[in-house]
Order: structure tokens, then C-alpha cells, then sequence
């Protein structure tokens, strides 16, 4: 197909019709609308045979879609900041039943006060619910992990829920060049749903989600940690075939001028795109500094980013959360993944761009400063205003 000019959620409708799924639910929320507002044009117009049901709330939502998922139909939702914390109590039944349903969150703060735009801390609450995490850095890559998110989510090693993120506003709702596959090679990679023990199978019946007694209940959970274990490799093999499909290759992260840097930032979403260009700047100026994007941050590649970051003076963490009383989420894992390293790099974390707030490129290169000055705090917070 030729290239499009559209914007985040235009690009994730776009996926999903071309995947044409069985059952779509959602309740709409900005900066996710504009998903579920144009999906169901393509719905309105015959373009997908999808069952789309508009339930009165994302509880609701999430509730439908893991029946339809348990019933052996493909299902998948999209929402964002509130509405994810709404669904709470199912995305942990989604998890621990094991339906490979797949939601693109459209990260944004949650209240209070209240605010309508950009951080992570939506998924971030959720990150220990059993979700596949992955972030996308623009509009091209909100598309591809929607198409990806399938293959992964369904594939027999793993069977778990994912969660396609992507910056609210600033990647749902910016237009950029995107280009998509023919509807045939999408539909064609994805491939035809193939249920296990579907609640419709009348003939050999099966139960989802009993009681679970403590004879039993830790396996289960032990289950599902082993299968989360397993996504690190089918993510790479999925994005491998899908490399060859689209000459688009995607790992678990991706490393910016990395091999020769001293000084190295860490970043997802959007920023890790901004950080690019920051690295270029001073790279100009002869500052030996680098970046890495944490692409999949659940199950968080721990061997990747222990290994990439061996051997640096300091690594900056940039966390669009704050965990109040503790680190930042993906500063904890980062340090922690470095633990075993041989050396150990000054480790600093940076909170940054809360509800919103811009923080730009000269924003962005006074973290390297911070790091070869030696001036950064432990924790640091970037652009509050004091």
C-alpha cells in the first residue's frame, strides 16, 4: 500500500480492520477515541465482520472481550489512563485465564488532578498484572506492534494477554508518514484464530476461572510466570518474520550509538525518539553518549540491558511515572538488571514529563551533562518547576 498520513490511533484502526477480529468492546476515553471512533466506521460501512459492542464501561469491556476470548473468538479493546484503572480487577482475570486478548493503551496521567495527557502511569500500575507490555516511539511502530501483538499473544508458548502502548497526544493524535501492508499479507501473518478448550465446544466442556484452592493455586501462577519467561523469545522470532515481511526490524530494545558511549539514557515511547536526536547533537559537540529504547518492557529484558550497559561511567533513567515512596518503575528495573554486572555505572534516575509536560531536546541533553558533571541526584526530577 502506498504511504498514509495519519495519526497514531488512525494507524491502529487501520491494523485492526485489516486483521478483521470477531469481537471489539470498548467504552471510548482520550486519546484512545479516535481507535474505537474509526473502527467502527469500518463496522458501520461492512469493510470487517467484526461483532462490535459499545459497553457501558472499560469493566465492561475487558469483561466481554475475555468471554469472547474464552468462548474461542478473537478480541481485542483499546483504552487509556482512567479507563485502564476501571478494568483493574479483569486484567488480572485476563492474565491468569490466559485468553491472548490484545488492548492498545493510549498512555495518559491519571487523576487527580485531573489530567487528559501523557504519561505512563496507566500501564505502569498495571505492569505486574500478567500483560505483555510493549511501547511503540511513533506512529509506524503504534501499527506494526498492533499486527505483532497477535502472533505474539496467540502463539502456544504463550497465550497471554498484550498490551500495545502508545504515547497519548503525542503519537495518537500527531499525523506522521505511515506505511502499512496490503490487507491480504497482514491477514495472511496473523493468521486464523485458533482457540484452545473454547467455551462453545459443547461436546467437550471445560470450565475458565474456577475457585482455586492453595492444592493449586501457585501452579497456576507458576504457569503463567514460565509462559512470560517464553514471550522474550517469541517476541524476537515474531519480529524476525515480520523484519522479512516489511524490511522493519523491532528486538526487545534498540541501542543508539551505544558501542563507544560512556554515557548512556534509557527511555520508552515517544522520548526514546527525542533522545536520537539529542545523542546526534552532542555526539557534533564530541560527547561519547548513546541511548536505549526499552521496547518491551514486560517481561523486561533484563540480559539486554545488563549487557548493553556493561562498562559505561552512568546510565540515566528516564521514567514518565512516579511510584511514590519507591523509584521509578523502570529505574528499579534497570538497576536491578545491572546488579551482576562486573562494574557497576553511576545510575541515576530521571522523572520526567508528567501529565503532559514538555521537555524538549535541550531538556533532554542536560541529563548528559548531569552525567559527565557528576551533578545528578539519585533521583531527579526533570523540569518541575520549583
Amino acid at each position: 500500500m502506498k504511504r498514509l498520513a495519519v495519526n497514531g490511533d488512525q494507524a491502529v484502526a487501520l491494523s485492526w480492520k485489516q486483521i478483521n477480529p470477531d469481537v471489539v468492546a470498548s467504552y471510548p476515553i482520550t486519546p484512545q477515541t479516535i481507535i474505537v471512533e474509526a473502527f467502527s466506521d469500518y463496522v458501520a460501512n461492512g469493510e470487517v465482520d467484526t461483532e462490535y459492542i459499545c459497553s457501558e464501561s472499560e469493566h465492561s469491556s475487558m469483561s466481554i472481550c475475555i468471554g469472547a476470548a474464552a468462548a474461542g473468538a478473537r478480541a481485542l479493546t483499546a483504552t487509556a489512563s482512567a479507563g485502564l484503572a476501571y478494568m483493574w480487577e479483569m486484567l488480572y482475570i485476563a492474565a491468569s485465564m490466559r485468553v491472548p486478548v490484545v488492548m492498545t493503551v493510549a498512555n495518559r496521567a491519571l487523576s487527580g488532578p485531573i489530567n487528559i495527557h501523557c504519561d505512563h502511569s496507566d500501564a505502569m500500575g498495571a505492569r505486574d498484572s500478567g500483560w505483555i507490555q510493549i511501547f511503540g516511539e511513533n506512529v509506524q511502530e503504534a501499527y506494526d506492534n498492533s499486527i505483532m501483538s497477535f502472533r505474539i499473544a496467540e502463539h502456544m508458548n504463550v497465550r497471554l494477554p498484550v498490551m500495545n502502548c502508545l504515547d497519548g497526544f503525542i503519537v495518537t493524535h500527531a499525523i506522521e508518514s505511515l506505511t502499512p501492508l496490503e490487507d491480504e499479507k497482514v491477514r495472511q501473518f496473523v493468521g486464523e484464530y485458533k482457540p484452545i478448550l473454547p467455551l462453545l465446544d459443547y461436546k467437550d466442556p471445560h470450565s475458565f476461572g474456577p475457585f482455586d484452592m492453595p492444592d493449586y493455586y501457585y501452579e497456576h501462577k507458576y504457569a503463567q510466570a514460565k509462559a512470560m519467561d517464553c514471550a522474550l523469545d517469541v517476541i524476537r522470532e515474531v519480529s524476525e518474520e515480520y523484519a522479512k515481511l516489511t524490511g522493519r526490524k523491532y528486538d526487545l530494545i534498540e541501542c543508539y550509538r551505544c558501542e563507544d558511549a560512556d554515557y548512556v539514557a534509557v527511555s520508552m515511547g515517544s522520548t526514546a525518539g527525542t533522545m536520537k536526536q539529542v545523542v546526534d547533537d552532542l555526539r557534533e559537540q564530541g560527547h561519547k553518549v548513546g541511548s536505549v529504547k526499552i521496547r518491551v518492557f514486560r517481561p523486561f529484558p533484563y540480559l539486554e540491558v545488563a549487557k548493553v550497559l556493561e562498562g559505561k561511567k552512568g546510565v540515566a533513567v528516564m521514567d514518565r511515572a512516579i511510584s511514590f515512596g519507591a523509584n521509578g518503575p523502570l529505574f528499579a528495573d534497570v538497576r536491578s538488571a545491572l546488579f551482576d554486572n562486573r562494574s557497576h555505572p553511576r545510575t541515576v534516575n530521571y522523572i520526567y514529563g508528567l501529565g503532559g509536560r514538555d521537555v524538549g531536546v535541550e531538556d533532554l541533553k542536560q541529563v548528559y551533562y548531569d552525567l559527565e558533571n557528576g551533578q545528578a541526584n539519585v533521583v531527579n526530577y526533570l523540569g518541575v518547576k520549583l
